[in-house]
């Protein structure tokens, strides 16, 4: 990839990169010019004619390498908005994805006192992506964030160091809920949920990628919910609410676990495509629970 311009550089790189079947071939070019460069993408789309100089060219060129191997642009930069919010990302977490922003915006609809002073739970925290949004948007509140990866964990602690989240937010490591307890208003969780046979399915961008552990769901898929479901019933505070991120499909079998385990199922929330991606459940039946109550139940 000679130097030149922007233009010229941007124009190469696209052609390249949609020949290899990379979909929005222009915006990732844009984005690693832009890494290159120093600049960030809107700098680059803004400046068209700016001369490319040779280091630079070599820079970019070798993240054009990376993406024409379906290294996602997010791996290649380390980071991923989610929530508008920025998030280190690393080979021991999953990227985030918008869809399981459903998740954090199920939780704040169903809170009645954003001030309250919450304790909420996520199991399977990875980047810390939801434990953090959600402590960003309630300011008493305070939050664990379990993994059995301490790879993942370090990545998690460092993102709550960056957004001014570390005092409002621990990590330990854990299989599930096995080294937990109290009570606790909120309960979150983005489980392995991919069906075994399906995960050679994946694009080549999350099946190079994300690590296995994070997107295995067992050979029905349901694996981790079988063990999230009485452990959640086991923590959840009267009053509070859990809410889990699903794939498609899975939200009657999700469910009847759930209920199994004593929970009451309160509903399902989609995804920005319409996709339903989110059931949510308490402790008690719907009629002994106030969801404008979360909040004001017992404290861990």
């Amino acid at each position: 990839m000679s130097a030149g311009t922007v233009d010229q550089a941007l124009a190469d790189a696209t052609a390249r990169l949609r020949a290899a079947g990379v979909e929005a071939a222009r915006r990732d070019a844009c984005l690693l010019l832009g890494a290159a460069l120093g600049t960030g993408a809107d700098a680059v789309r803004a400046q068209p004619e700016r001369p490319v100089g040779g280091a630079e060219s070599a820079v970019f060129a070798a993240l054009v390498a990376r993406r024409l191997r379906r290294e996602p642009v997010s791996r290649i930069l380390g980071s991923r908005e989610f929530w508008s919010l920025p998030f280190k990302i690393t080979p021991a977490t999953l990227d985030p994805r918008p869809d399981s922003e459903t998740v954090v915006a199920a939780v704040l609809a169903r809170i009645g006192d954003r001030s309250a002073p919450l304790a909420i739970l996520d199991l399977g925290t990875g980047s810390g992506c939801l434990l953090l949004a959600l402590l960003a948007e309630l300011p008493a509140a305070r939050g664990l964030g379990v993994d059995v990866c301490e790879a993942a964990l370090r990545t998690a602690r460092e993102n709550a160091v960056a957004l001014g989240l570390a005092g409002r937010a621990s990590f330990v490591r854990g299989a599930w809920a096995a080294a937990v307890a109290g009570a606790w208003q909120v309960i979150v969780s983005n489980p392995p949920y991919i069906l075994t046979d399906d995960l050679r399915d994946l694009a080549p961008e999350v099946q190079g990628y994300d690590p296995h552990l994070a997107l295995d769901g067992g050979a029905d898929g349901l694996e981790a919910y079988r063990a999230l479901a009485p452990e959640i019933a086991r923590l959840i505070a009267p009053g509070g609410l859990a809410a889990l991120e699903i794939g498609t499909a899975q939200s009657e079998d999700v469910e009847l676990l759930l209920r199994a385990a004593g929970l009451s199922v309160l509903g399902r929330d989609r995804d920005l495509a319409g996709r339903q991606r989110c059931v949510l459940a308490g402790a008690g039946t719907p009629a002994e629970r106030s969801l404008g109550e979360i909040g004001r139940g017992e404290r861990k």
